[in-house]
C-alpha cells in the first residue's frame, strides 16, 4: 500500500553545553549508514539504482538512498506495474491517485507526470519523503526518528503523525503503520552497501572519544540550537583533554567549522562520519588515515560554546544536519558509554 491508503491517502511502512548553529539532523534510537545502495540479487534492481540514488541525493534533509529502496520493496516489490486492490494505490511507489495529483513530478521532462514510470515515479517519491523528512524535523519532542516519523507520515499521513505525536502506535490501523516503518527500518541495513570510495583500507578497532561522562545528550530539546535540538552528545572534559577518533576511517576535515571551532570529521569504513568540536587544537590533516583510539586533538572551548567540553557527532553524511543517535551507533560498535 503507499501514500494515503489509510483513507487519507498515503501507505508505506517503517548539561547545556552547545550552541551550535544549524538545522536539522536525527534518527531516535535508529542508525543508518550513507552507503551506496546494494545492488543484485536479493536487494536493489540495478534499473532502479541510479534513480533512487539520484532522489536521495537531491535531498538536503540527510534522507538515504537505502530507506527509499526499502520504501519501495515494501510497497510494490520494485514492480512498476503494481496496484494494490481495493486500495487504489499505483506503479512502483504506490501512490494513491489524490496523493499523486498534489505531489508527482514530471521528473524525466517528457512532457507528462506518470505514475507508472519509475522515472517519475521515484523522483517524486524522493521529494515527499524529503518534504515529510523536513517537517519531521521541526518536532523532536515525538515519539520516533525524523526518518521514521517521515515513513509514517508518507504511510498514514502527517496529520496522523501529528495526531500521535509520533509514529501511531500498534492500536492505529490494526499496527499497519507501525509494522510498516518496523519494518522499514529493518531492512535499511540489508539494502546498504558498505561506502568506501576514496577511503584507503584501514585498521584498528573502536574506541571512546574522551573517558569523561556524558553532559547534553542527543536530541535535547531547546532554544540555543537554531535546530530546535541537540544535534550530537558532549563530554564534560577539561581544555587540553586528548581526544581520540572512535574508529579508523580517513579525515575529510580538519580545522575551522564555524560555530563548531576547531573540528575533524572523519569518514569511517561502513561510510558513516564521526565529528569532533571545538577543540583547542587539532593534530591530524584532512586525507590522512586514522585507527581507532588514534590522537585528533585536544579539547577546549573554540566555536559557540559557553563553556569547554567535547562535542562529538555521528552522521550519514560530511556535513551537518545529517546526525543520527551517536550512542546507538556507539553501542553498535560494542562501545559502553
Amino acid at each position: 500500500m503507499s501514500p494515503l491508503a489509510l483513507g487519507l491517502g498515503i501507505v508505506i511502512f517503517i548539561a547545556s553545553f552547545d550552541e551550535d548553529h544549524g538545522s536539522g539532523g536525527g534518527g531516535g534510537g535508529t542508525v543508518l549508514a550513507s552507503g551506496s545502495l546494494k545492488v543484485g540479487k536479493g536487494a536493489v534492481p540495478a534499473e532502479y539504482a541510479g534513480l533512487i540514488q539520484s532522489a536521495a541525493s537531491s535531498c538536503d534533509q540527510g534522507l538515504p538512498a537505502a530507506v527509499l529502496a526499502a520504501q519501495l520493496e515494501a510497497e510494490s516489490g520494485f514492480n512498476p506495474r503494481a496496484q494494490s486492490p481495493g486500495v487504489g494505490a499505483q506503479g512502483i511507489a504506490q501512490f494513491m491517485p489524490d496523493t499523486w495529483a498534489s505531489e508527482g513530478i514530471d521528473a524525466n521532462h517528457d512532457g507528462r507526470k506518470d505514475v507508472w514510470d519509475p522515472a517519475d515515479a521515484i523522483p517524486s517519491q524522493g521529494s515527499m519523503m524529503c518534504k515529510l523528512l523536513k517537517d519531521a524535523k521541526r518536532h523532536p519532542e515525538y515519539n520516533g526518528s525524523p526518518i521514521e516519523l517521515a515513513l509514517a507520515g508518507y504511510n498514514a499521513g502527517w496529520g496522523r503523525v501529528e495526531q500521535y505525536r509520533g509514529v501511531p502506535p500498534s492500536s492505529f490501523a490494526n499496527g499497519e503503520t507501525y509494522s510498516y516503518v518496523q519494518a522499514i527500518m529493518a531492512d535499511v541495513k540489508r539494502l546498504t552497501a558498505p561506502d568506501t570510495g576514496g577511503t584507503p583500507d584501514v585498521s584498528g578497532g573502536w574506541s571512546l572519544p574522551v573517558k569523561a561522562p556524558l553532559g547534553t545528550p542527543y536530541h535535547q530539546a531547546g532554544g540555543m540550537w537554531s535546530s530546535g535540538y541537540h544535534t550530537g552528545i558532549d563530554f564534560a572534559v577539561s581544555p587540553g583533554t586528548p581526544i581520540h577518533a572512535v574508529g579508523p576511517g580517513k579525515v575529510i576535515t580538519a580545522g575551522a567549522g564555524g560555530a563548531y571551532g576547531n573540528q575533524v570529521v572523519i569518514q569511517h569504513p561502513d561510510g558513516v562520519y564521526s565529528q569532533y568540536a571545538h577543540m583547542t587544537e587539532v593534530k591530524v590533516s584532512a586525507g590522512q588515515t586514522v585507527t581507532g583510539g588514534q590522537l585528533i586533538g585536544l579539547s577546549g572551548a573554540t566555536g559557540n560554546v559557553s563553556g569547554p567540553h567535547l562535542h562529538m557527532e555521528v552522521r550519514t553524511g560530511p556535513e551537518y544536519g545529517s546526525d543520527i543517535d551517536p550512542v546507538a551507533y556507539l553501542l553498535k560498535k560494542g562501545l559502553r558509554i
